[in-house]
Order: structure tokens, then sequence, then C-alpha cells
């Protein structure tokens, strides 16, 4: 949807299925929290699928709805933001949330929404797997109050990594594999 060139990240494209799957789950795994939109939940569920599509060539292998106050798969916790992909954007992990979870990575997925319509998720739109980040990169990370979609102030501070310097997703299965987890 960006009117930017093509990055060359791996991706996947949102299917009708994906969508009335998610949206029926939404009720399920909705979290009362601070919320930056109105579609949040139905992007992180599709962050979910998208990951399991790329990760496991399937995206019905997800566990959501069963993972609620677990990671979203054993060691990984998917980061899902719907904007319009750009690099200059960021793996964001809100502070509280940060100190609760500590999975082996972070993986940072951008459903590429068209500018003008940054509320709307359709099937046929493009999703990047941009890259992923340690538990102890995220720490190390600093943080502000980034805002939100229709605020400058979010209420709460987030650590922040710049998706040029996430690790390729070609390296996770490496990583997750290597039993010191050194990287």
């Amino acid at each position: 949807m960006s009117k930017i060139e093509e990055p060359e990240l791996p991706s996947c494209i949102i299917t009708s299925g994906m969508l009335r799957n998610a949206d029926s789950k939404i009720n399920e795994v909705k979290i009362e929290r601070t919320v930056a939109s109105k579609i949040d939940t139905l992007t992180g569920i599709l962050g979910e699928f998208i990951f399991s599509e790329y990760f496991y060539g399937d995206w019905k292998k997800n566990r959501v709805g069963k993972n609620k106050g677990e990671t979203d798969f054993p060691e990984i916790e998917i980061k899902t933001s719907a904007f319009p992909y750009s690099d200059k954007l960021n793996l964001l992990v809100r502070e509280d949330y940060a100190l609760k979870r500590k999975p082996k990575a972070y993986v940072q997925i951008i459903v590429d929404v068209d500018p003008n319509e940054m509320e709307k998720i359709t099937d046929g739109m493009k999703a990047y797997l941009c890259g992923w980040a340690t538990s102890e990169e995220i720490d190390k990370a600093p943080k502000k109050d980034l805002g939100s979609k229709s605020s400058y102030h979010s209420g709460y501070k987030c650590h922040y990594i710049s998706l040029k310097e996430l690790h390729p997703m070609d390296k996770l299965k490496t990583f997750l594999n290597n039993s010191s987890n050194q990287f």
C-alpha cells in the first residue's frame, strides 16, 4: 500500500480467511488496556497468523486464544503494527510488558496499511516480517512515550529499536536452536 520502494523483507498477504478468523476471535482475546487504535486486537491476531504462515508454512498453526498470559509462541512474542511501511519505524515493547515477559525473541511485523485508511485492514494487504530482537536487547533499548496514531502522548513508555537494527528473520530459527542463545 505504501508509495515507497518495496522492502526486501519476508512478507505475507492477508487473506479473507485470515480476516474472518481473526475477527471471530477479537472478543475472546481482547485485553482491557490502553488502546492505541480501534484495530489493535485485530492487528495483533493477524500478526500471529502472519508469523505462523512464515515460520510454520500454515497460518492456522497459531495459539490465538490459548496463549493468554503467555508468549504468543514458545520463546517468541509477536509485536504487530498496522502502519504504512517505512524503515524508519521501530519495534516497540511497552516498558511494563518487557518486565513481565522474557521471550527469547520479539518479532516485529508491520501490516502495510493505506495511509489514508489507517484504521482499516483488508484482504490482499501485505504484512512485512521486519526482524527480531532478544529480550536482553529490548531491556537495553532506550524508552520513551512514542504517542499513538491519534495523540502525541500514550501515557506509557516503550522500549524501541529501529527496524534497521533488527536481526533478519532468516537468522531466527538458528538463534532459537542454539542452546546458549548467544547472538
